[in-house]
């Protein structure tokens, strides 16, 4: 074993994650996975693999001592951020603080922050699957509808339903967000009337404190059929300069209140009537979807590169230089079962797509899309103006089909 060489541990090992295995491998880094999953594609890619729960945070913990890593890397996964966190505090490796990770990462949790801290927050309470379609109803008697039911764990829009009114069969909605949550821990919220027509998301970067690169997008949604679960994401995000200031004032606000010091987190709010920003989520970690690769694009920089870095406290430069364009790029899904066949891109909209990651091949099995882990790949465009951009927005699903055998 060459003494020298740092060594990283990353939480995940799935088709996404394994951009950054590979990228730690290209800077010269001994690269060891955690993976629960036995046929996960990372484990081809990194040098070492132990088949354990990255969210057993002692399993992860003896595998980190044992390898004697000098950083851990939860890479696009909500669920390993807080392990990774405990872990790294433990064996003083580079981190941001635990309790904040844990703010962040678990729902009711950030609520209660958001609340205590003067931020623009909905009324919201907790439950458990176990609570009574007739409990929960007394709970949110005084609340304005239409509410939000999903887990306080899970990601990738997972477990979330709309509610209309409280005559909703909600018992449906408890079990739906019973499924994705490993805490068990439930939340309804009322839903926030927007001012700005598009959620917001994207990644920010943290170096020493300071938010230095700020990668707001408006995610483009199929309102038909899964309206909570993000299929694209564009910018120019459409904010106006003032709402721009608000988004960043707020942005650094947070990262100042729970003492974050470095790496990319996930972002997701609204801006309601008022112009006062919501925060959905904040993620502790990189955006899935390939978020980080798409602001590399668009800034000229390496995201995944400076995110290794920062887990092993290495230094690194990020000197933006913003493209001048409009970037995008869309999940490639499908709302029926089957096997793959092929991607059929319309020739009008072809020499707007500079990249293609397909995560399937020929006969694989194509699974109803409800959630980030359904997506079949992902195609990243660049168009000279926004009104094509809105045009290939507004027209996707005849742009792009998802050809089934």
């Amino acid at each position: 074993m060459d003494k020298t060489q740092p060594r990283i541990l990353l939480l995940g090992g799935s088709p996404q994650q394994v951009i950054a295995i590979k990228k730690a491998k290209e800077m010269g880094i001994y690269t060891i996975l955690c993976d629960y999953l036995p046929d996960n594609p990372g484990q081809f890619v990194a040098d070492k693999f132990y088949n354990v729960s990255t969210t057993d945070v002692e399993a992860v913990y003896k595998v980190a001592e044992q390898e004697k890593v000098n950083g851990i890397l939860a890479y696009a996964s909500d669920p390993a951020a807080l392990p990774a966190a405990i872990v790294s505090e433990r064996l003083n490796l580079p981190t941001n603080p635990s309790s904040s990770v844990a703010i962040l990462g678990i729902k009711y949790q950030f609520r209660k922050f958001l609340s205590d801290n003067n931020f623009a927050c909905p009324q919201y309470v907790t439950f458990t699957p176990k609570t009574s379609e007739t409990e929960l109803k007394e709970l949110i008697s005084k609340f304005s509808f239409p509410i939000i039911i999903k887990p306080t764990d899970s990601s990738g829009s997972k477990g979330v339903t709309k509610i209309e009114s409280i005559h909703h069969n909600l018992d449906e909605a408890i079990t739906y967000a019973s499924q994705y949550s490993h805490n068990q821990i439930l939340i309804a919220e009322e839903f926030i009337e927007r001012g700005f027509p598009y959620v917001i998301g994207g990644d920010i970067f943290v170096k020493e404190g300071k938010i230095i690169l700020f990668g707001e997008m408006s995610c483009l949604r199929d309102n038909a059929n899964s309206a909570l679960i993000p299929i694209g994401k564009k910018k120019p995000s459409g904010l106006d300069n003032q709402q721009v200031t608000i988004v960043h004032k707020d942005l650094q606000r947070i990262i100042n209140a729970l003492n974050i010091r470095f790496g990319e987190l996930n972002i997701e709010l609204l801006i309601d009537k008022q112009n006062r920003v919501h925060f959905l989520e904040i993620g502790p970690r990189a955006g899935g979807n390939m978020i980080p690769i798409q602001l590399s694009d668009i800034f000229k920089v390496d995201l995944v590169k400076a995110n290794i870095a920062a887990a092993l406290g290495i230094h690194f430069d990020l000197s933006l230089e913003e493209q001048e364009g409009c970037f995008m790029h869309y999940v490639l899904h499908s709302y029926e079962e089957g096997e793959f066949d092929k991607i059929e891109i319309a020739p009008e909209i072809e020499k707007s797509v500079y990249r293609k990651v397909i995560y399937k091949t020929e006969g694989d099995k194509i699974e109803f899309f409800d959630g980030a882990g359904k997506a079949i790949g992902i195609i990243f465009l660049k168009f000279n103006t926004i009104e094509e951009m809105e045009y290939f927005c507004k027209n996707h699903e005849q742009l792009v089909k998802v050809n089934l055998k």
